[in-house]
Parts: C-alpha cells; sequence; structure tokens
C-alpha cells in the first residue's frame, strides 16, 4: 500500500512537471513575439530585471544618457522625445512612433520546425516577463487617428529615388561640378530636359542668409525651418519627416526607425536543421572523390588529338570561339564580292580575247551657266548674243545652249537640242579613233622625299630683332656688309661710297669712313687718275659748269667689303669704282696692335711689282694719316684708323675676298681680260696675275678653305685652279645664264651658286661637274648665298626682298648625301627700284644672320 501511494504520489509529481513545461514553453513562446507584432501596443518599454538595484540603475543611466539612444528598434527607450531637451531648435512633434501598428507582414526565416512548417522571425527587441505581465493601460490603447497616420507616415521606409524626389525633372542636373564655375552667367546648369535653371533675382551671400536664419529662430514660425539650396538657388522647407531624421542623427541614432540593427543570423550551411539534416556528421569523404576521373582523362585525350591535327584551336580551348565552323567560314574567300575601285580590271581587260573594249569618255558635269537660276554673270547680253550666233556651235563657250534664268525648277521645259547633242555624242563616239592609254598608279606623296621637321633642325634665324639705320641718311643702298671673326663688329658699305662700323648688340655706329672722299683727295693731290676715272672725266667736259663741278666728285657706291678673317688682324677691305682699299679698324688689344701693324707696315710705304705685266694692271699707293682725316679709334691700344693703302686697276672691280689665313685676297674687274683675276699679298705689298688669258667675263672668285685651290666664277661656269701647279683641276656647269655669287663650304668639299634666273646650284666635289641640287625658291634674281662657318645652314637673298634660311648638313660619312632642307623665310625689307636684300652675312659664332637691302635697313635675325 505505502508502494501504490508511492507510486501514486511520483506519478503525480510527473503529471504537475509536464504540465508545468506545457506553461512554461506557451509563456516562453509568448515573451518571444516582439512588440511590433502584438494587436495591443504596449505603453512604456520597462526594463528586464525585477530587481530595484536594476531599476535605479536603468532609471541613473536614461538620466546620464546624452540625448542618445539605442542603435536598433525604436521599441526599447520609451517615449520617443523624453529625452529632448526643451531649449532644442528643433520642433518635437507629439507623435508615439512606437505605438505606429506595422503594415507589413510578420517576415518569414529559410528555418523550419519539426513539423515542417516555416518559423516566423522573432524580433531582436525583447521584452521582459514583467512586461508581458502587465496589462495593457486603456488610456494608452486610445490614439488619435491623425497621430497615428503622420507617425505611420514618418515611419515607412524610406524608398524614394533620385528621380521621384524630382518628378518633373526641373531641378539641376550638373553633378559634382564648382558651382562657381557659373559665376560669370545667367545660369547655374542644366535640368534633365537639357534647359538652363537661371539664377534667381536675390542673389544673397552667405552673410545675408544666417542673418535672415538667425531672425527666423528668434521670430518663430516655420521660416525657421527653411535651408538654402545652392544647387537649384531656391529656399527649401523641411518637412516633418527630414525634421525627424535630423533630430535622430543629430541624438546618434539611425536614420530611420525602422532599422534593424542586429538582425538574426542566418545559417549559410544549410537551410534545414543540422540535427534533422544530417549534413554535420563526423563521415569521411569517400575515396572516389580523391581519384582522377577516367572520363575527364577520356575528354583531355580527345581534345589533344583535335588539337594535332586541326580540327580545332587554342582560342576554341580558351573560350575566344564558341564554334569552329564560324571560324572557317571567316577563313573561306567570299565568292561573289569584289572591289570596284582597285583598278586592276584594266589588267582583267587586256587578258581578253578579242578587240580591246575602251570605256568611252565621261561627260563633262554641268556648270553655273547650266543652272535653271544662274547669275547674272553668266547670262548673256544682246551684243554676246548677235556675236553667238555669227559663231559655229562648237565655237560657242556653251555650245547650242544658252542660259537663261527662270524663278523656279517647275518653269523650267524641255532642252530642244537634246536630241540634237545625245546624236553628235555617238557620232564622235563611233568615229573617231580611240587608243588604250595605261597610267601608272603611283600615290604622288611616295614620290616626296620625307624630310624632317623644322623644329627638330634648331637652332636656326627666326625671328627680327636688331635694325641698324644711318642717321645721316636712312634711304642710302646697303651693298655689302662682313662681320668681325669676334662677331663684336659689324661693317657695311653703302651706295654713297661710306664704310660704316657697328657694334652688333647695342646697334650703335662706332665709326664712319668716306672712301670717296679719300680717292678724291689722293686724285686731286697726284693729279692722275686710274683709265676708267679718265673716260668718265673726259665725257664730262662738254657740260656747262655746274655739272663739271658734280661731274669732277663722282659717287660711286662700295660694291664690296670683306673684314680680315684672322682674329689677329684687325683690317678691312672694300671696293670702290677702280680701287682696294684697305682699312686699320682700330680695334683689338695690345699684342692684335701690334700684328696689324705689322701686315700693313708693308703697304704703308711706296713699294714696286716686280712683275713689268701685273705692274701695268694694278698700283699700291700708300695713303697718308694727313689725308684719311683724324678718326676715332674704337681701341685704346690702336694707334692707326682709317684707309692705309689704295690698290688702283684700270677697270671696275667687282668683288673681292680674303684668304682664310688673312694676308693674300683675290680682286675681280670684269672687264680687264687676262687681268681680271689678281692675287695681292698684304704683308709684302706685291700682286700677281696667275692667268694670260681668261675665258669670259670673271664676276666673283674665292680660295679654297684648306687647300691651294682658286675658285673662279663667270657668267655660266665654275672653274677650278691648283695655283701650285697652275693647272685647271676641275670645271663646273651651272646651266645658269648669269651667275651673280659664290661660296664655298668650310669643308672645302661642296659650292654653292647663286645666279640671276632664280636659281641657287649646289654642287658636290666628290660626284660630278654637274649641280648636285638645283633650289629655285625665290621670284626673283638672286644676290647674296652664304654658308655658315660653325652651323649646318645655308642663307639666299634675292630681289624679292626674302631671306630664305636653309638646313645644310654634311656628313663625314662619304655614302651618306647632304642633307637640304628650307626652314625658314625670313621678311623684313621692302623692294625699291626693283632691288630687294643684296647682301647677307652670317654670324661666325652664334646661329644669327645680317640682311642688307635696297631700303637702308640692316636687320639682324635671331634663333628666337
Amino acid at each position: 500500500h505505502v508502494s501504490h501511494n508511492h507510486q501514486h504520489h511520483k506519478h503525480n509529481d510527473d503529471m504537475g512537471k509536464k504540465k508545468q513545461l506545457e506553461e512554461d514553453k506557451d509563456s516562453s513562446e509568448e515573451e518571444s513575439v516582439s512588440v511590433y507584432d502584438s494587436e495591443d501596443p504596449p505603453s512604456a518599454v520597462e526594463s528586464s530585471d525585477d530587481d530595484d538595484d536594476d531599476d535605479e540603475g536603468s532609471s541613473s543611466d536614461e538620466e546620464d544618457d546624452d540625448g542618445f539612444e539605442d542603435q536598433g528598434s525604436s521599441s526599447s527607450e520609451g517615449e520617443l522625445y523624453s529625452d529632448v531637451e526643451e531649449e532644442s531648435d528643433v520642433e518635437v512633434l507629439d507623435l508615439n512612433y512606437d505605438d505606429a501598428p506595422r503594415a507589413w507582414k510578420p517576415t518569414m526565416t529559410n528555418k523550419r520546425d519539426p513539423t515542417g512548417k516555416a518559423k516566423v522571425k522573432k524580433s531582436t527587441t525583447t521584452t521582459t516577463t514583467a512586461e508581458t505581465e502587465e496589462e495593457p493601460n486603456e488610456e494608452e490603447e486610445v490614439m488619435d487617428s491623425a497621430k497615428l497616420e503622420a507617425a505611420r507616415s514618418l515611419l515607412m521606409t524610406d524608398d524614394l529615388s533620385s528621380d521621384d524626389e524630382d518628378p518633373d525633372g526641373t531641378q539641376n542636373r550638373i553633378g559634382r561640378v564648382p558651382l562657381h564655375w557659373y559665376d560669370e552667367h545667367d545660369h547655374i546648369g542644366y535640368d534633365v530636359h537639357g534647359s538652363k535653371v537661371v539664377k534667381s533675382i536675390s542673389n544673397k551671400n552667405r552673410i545675408d542668409q544666417a542673418l535672415e536664419a538667425d531672425d527666423a529662430m528668434q521670430n518663430g514660425g516655420n521660416d525657421r525651418y527653411k535651408i538654402y539650396d545652392a544647387l537649384n538657388d531656391r529656399d527649401v522647407q523641411l518637412t516633418e519627416r527630414q525634421l525627424e531624421i535630423i533630430r535622430r542623427i543629430q541624438s546618434g541614432a539611425y536614420a530611420h526607425p525602422e532599422h534593424e540593427g542586429n538582425m538574426d543570423m542566418i545559417d549559410y550551411f544549410s537551410g534545414v536543421d543540422k540535427e534533422i539534416s544530417g549534413l554535420a556528421s563526423n563521415r569521411y569523404e569517400p575515396k572516389a572523390r580523391f581519384q582522377p576521373s577516367k572520363w575527364e582523362k577520356l575528354q583531355v585525350r580527345r581534345l589533344l588529338h583535335r588539337l594535332k591535327t586541326g580540327k580545332i584551336t587554342m582560342d576554341f580551348l580558351n573560350g575566344k570561339v564558341r564554334d569552329m565552323n564560324d571560324l572557317k567560314k571567316d577563313q573561306e574567300p567570299k565568292q561573289g564580292q569584289f572591289l570596284l575601285w582597285t583598278g586592276d580590271e584594266e589588267d582583267e581587260l587586256s587578258m581578253r580575247r578579242g578587240p580591246e573594249y575602251i570605256p568611252p569618255p565621261k561627260v563633262a558635269p554641268p556648270g553655273h551657266a547650266e543652272s535653271y537660276n544662274p547669275s547674272d554673270e553668266y547670262l548673256p547680253t544682246e551684243e554676246e548674243l548677235k556675236q553667238w550666233e555669227e559663231m559655229d556651235p562648237s565655237e560657242r563657250p556653251h555650245g547650242h545652249f544658252i542660259p537663261k534664268k527662270f524663278n523656279n525648277l517647275r518653269s523650267v521645259g524641255a532642252y530642244e537640242h537634246s536630241v540634237r547633242e545625245r546624236f553628235e555624242r555617238c557620232l564622235d563616239l563611233y568615229l573617231c579613233p580611240r587608243k588604250m592609254k595605261r597610267r601608272l598608279n603611283i600615290d604622288p606623296e611616295s614620290l616626296v622625299p620625307q624630310l624632317p621637321k623644322a623644329s627638330d633642325l634648331r637652332p636656326y634665324p627666326t625671328t627680327k630683332c636688331i635694325e641698324y639705320t644711318c642717321d645721316d641718311d636712312a634711304t642710302v643702298v646697303v651693298r655689302c656688309l662682313s662681320v668681325s671673326p669676334s662677331g663684336q663688329y659689324l661693317a657695311s658699305g653703302a651706295a654713297d661710297g661710306k664704310v660704316r662700323v657697328w657694334e652688333v648688340s647695342t646697334a650703335r655706329c662706332l665709326q664712319v669712313w668716306d672712301l670717296n672722299a679719300v680717292l678724291q683727295a689722293h686724285a686731286s693731290a697726284t693729279g692722275g687718275a686710274s683709265g676708267a676715272d679718265k673716260k668718265d672725266k673726259d665725257d664730262d667736259d662738254d657740260d656747262n659748269g655746274d655739272d663739271k663741278e658734280a661731274a669732277a666728285k663722282p659717287v660711286k657706291p662700295v660694291v664690296s667689303l670683306e673684314w680680315n678673317p684672322n682674329s689677329d688682324h684687325h683690317c678691312l677691305l672694300a671696293a670702290i669704282g677702280s680701287c682696294a682699299v684697305v682699312l686699320a679698324t682700330g680695334t683689338g688689344s695690345a699684342d692684335d696692335v701690334e700684328m696689324t701693324e705689322a701686315l700693313l707696315s708693308a703697304s704703308a710705304t711706296p713699294a714696286k711689282i716686280k712683275n713689268a705685266s701685273t705692274a701695268k694692271a694694278v698700283q699700291w699707293i700708300p695713303v697718308p694719316q694727313s689725308a684719311s682725316g683724324k678718326a676715332k679709334l674704337m681701341s685704346k691700344h690702336a694707334k692707326v684708323s682709317g684707309p692705309v693703302c689704295i690698290l688702283r686697276t684700270n677697270f671696275e672691280m667687282a668683288s673681292v675676298k680674303w684668304h682664310r689665313r688673312g694676308d693674300y685676297f683675290v680682286t675681280v674687274c670684269p672687264n680687264a681680260g687676262a687681268a681680271a683675276v689678281l692675287i695681292h699679298q698684304l704683308s709684302k705689298a706685291n700682286s700677281q696675275q696667275p692667268f694670260k688669258k681668261v675665258k669670259g667675263e670673271a664676276q666673283c672668285a674665292c680660295f679654297h678653305p684648306s687647300k691651294p685651290f682658286l675658285f673662279v666664277a663667270n657668267k655660266q661656269h665654275i672653274r677650278i685652279y691648283h695655283l701650285v701647279q697652275q693647272t685647271m683641276v676641275k670645271r663646273l656647269l651651272s646651266g645658269c645664264r648669269w651667275i651673280s655669287s659664290l661660296d664655298v663650304h668650310p669643308s672645302g668639299d661642296h659650292v654653292i651658286a647663286g645666279s640671276l634666273d632664280r636659281r641657287m646650284i649646289w654642287f658636290d666635289l666628290d660626284l660630278s661637274s654637274t649641280p648636285y641640287k638645283t633650289l629655285k625658291y625665290h621670284e626673283k634674281a638672286l644676290r647674296s648665298v652664304k654658308f655658315h662657318p660653325r652651323y649646318p645652314l645655308m642663307a639666299s637673298s634675292s630681289d624679292d626682298g626674302n631671306v630664305h634660311i636653309f638646313h645644310s648638313m654634311v656628313y663625314s660619312d662619304l655614302m651618306r648625301n647632304p642633307l637640304i632642307v628650307p626652314v625658314k623665310i625670313l621678311r623684313g625689307h621692302s623692294v625699291v627700284n626693283r632691288l630687294g636684300v643684296l647682301a647677307t652675312a652670317f654670324h661666325p659664332t652664334q646661329p644669327w644672320i645680317f640682311s642688307a637691302g635696297a631700303d637702308g635697313k640692316i636687320i639682324l635675325f635671331h634663333d628666337l
């Protein structure tokens, strides 16, 4: 009985325990439901602990919380605006957002219960036992319908895009572009339709906006919630929803209360419970997973075999080609397709049998006269119509057609001569013989040599820098130029018979010598004159007194001028009339002055020429210092400045040229016959006549820079003589009518010559006696051609008033031809009396060039 009672009590205890477990289970399920999912919203959220200490701690935490709330759901914060200070500028809406019912259904998870049904997703906010046990207050359950609607509109998820915010598309769409780019415009950007967003009339600055905002805050009202939208240039009234978002962001909470900060973990291992699915078992992997597949091995073997036989390619294996049939179709030649304008049809026609087909010539396209509304200049007058009627139709400008003017195209009638013209064309094609002419299809650009760019060939003179003008007479014609070896001084010879020395850097005229006065003073002192002067004097004896006085003092130009190329010898050589005058420049250091005095000492005293035939052709005449006048010295070491001696010949002198050592020089008198070319030695005051006979009239002559050769040019040929062997080495055939200038390259292997028929000829002495290049860039006669002594530059001047600069590179490799490229055209001179630029001279050390013209200007061009 005792055991039976004991068993009975034990059974009752077991049933009680089971009943208690079921009640606990139901209570736990009720606690797991979120307050948002419940039908009756709780009045407040309390702490989860029942102890008084915990409650006091929670209340203290709420007091210490500086307006910040939990980053989870808003259900745990109690009253939504309980922590907001009364002095806050943001207007607090009297709405209880936590009590607002949700409009969405409870979310379902991928987890399922043992019966297979989907579980409801639990809220992250947990409620305490005390909260579940409290009965909802009836006063808190009743809320105003307007407040519920406002809370619901504020708590709905923000699902607005940028397009929904601007449905009309009138706002600015310039993106992240600085607005100061539009300061100078009347608009600040463009809307979605492409229209301008015009600026507002009241253009307030930041200070005015701040003052207005402060006044609005003090006065109250809705204006205090206005902000300025700089992108659209307008004031925006903040809505209640935006104010609520701003308040939550300032308090450190999420912008939207419905954002769930602590979401449930999603088990990505399996959507089914691990214990039920059995995926978490500790079984070993099967052995078949670690062994290579026989099927894959067979597939690899087949692919390798197809790759070897060429049926597939690596592009097919890599996935670049999807189907090999498409690749084969692309490689096969397309039948029935050909190009129309390849030019191969002519070859195909020539391979045909039978008579050759000749296509008829195309009809000329109609011109402006055939228009129905031509210009008045194409309409014939009555006189022209009468002339056309008398002429044959083949000789008329438009044949049978007479230009007429119509108001519109609809008024144009049928052409009355269309059948006749078509019949005549068919008759011409039938009767007129024709022949096929083959043309070579050559690209014209392939025939043009590939020249380098001019910018890659610098330096060369490009810009006008300094202009030298005479103070006494600015319109005098400058005939010749020469630069000192140091590049500090520039000498010019003019048509007034004066030699001027300039300072290159300052354009200051340092010295002027009147050679006409020197020659006249010497002629009046000796009472004699040369053959040319006597002839001029006899022609003038028949004139009256004024003419005799003017003829007694003829003004002759300085036709040639050369500075001594030796830097130790400071002297000039000028050709005027029938004389060559040697002038001491009065420049240089003490050592240079001594060297110059030693060079000019022999010419300062009377000397006799040993050769009798030469003595008849030239005469050395010393010039005393009293006759030359007192000239200022440009150097403190100089003792002599001005003309030193005169070389008088019987005929007019055309040019003078120094030897590179500065002791010998050559003079050319075209009309002197055998004595046209004379070589003089300044240190010994001696002259010699190298030729007994001269073929043609010699125009100019110059020395070879390193060999004992003399180049003599007549009107059409250039002869090269060996002075030691006294033989002619070569004759160069220019093909020109009249050679006007000559220059030799510093290497001595190349010669250039300018002619009066607009040509510049380049000779390569190692190739042949014919020109290597013939350059014809000028429009009028060439007056001067020059090589630069240091840079690969070449220049030519002409009567058209221009100076052409060429890049002339001569290579040391004999297998390479010289490179000649035109790089610049220098303009600055004007044409006076059909004369342009008469002389040019390169600077000895810089890529500069001096030019002198008939307009009296001397211009220096720099490489800027």
